[in-house]
């Protein structure tokens, strides 16, 4: 748990939530689970076009407060395990490269060495 199958880098000033449908579009899944910044219908609408159920706690903001599963939340720590492990390269954690090019390489190189682990 807690290893990437896509991911994507965009420019610095772009929320994450922007790419996102993109990127789980096509990956089947059984539970999505996101913070509570992924709160989106359209997030939620591919979700389920997919056949998963999205495990994303409502936005404060959200007239309907929708169910979700609170255990299965608490497995969202492989996400942030994930972030954990690929600050421990340096070059990574300091953006030490500045073309995005080879600053997405390394990362691929990162999450290649945490699948082989």
């Amino acid at each position: 748990m807690g290893l990437p199958v896509r991911f994507d880098l965009g420019p610095g000033q772009q929320n994450d939530m922007a790419p996102a449908c993109d990127l789980i579009r096509g990956l089947p899944a059984q539970y999505v689970l996101a913070d509570r910044a992924y709160d989106a219908d359209s997030l939620h609408d591919v979700i389920l076009e997919q056949g998963g159920e999205p495990v994303i706690p409502p936005r404060r903001h959200r007239r309907y407060q929708h169910e979700y599963d609170r255990i299965a939340y608490k497995q969202r720590w492989g996400v942030e395990s994930f972030f954990a492990k690929l600050k421990q390269w340096r070059r990574i954690a300091t953006r030490y490269d500045k073309l995005a090019a080879n600053f997405l390489g390394f990362i691929k190189l990162a999450a290649i060495m945490l699948w082989l682990k």
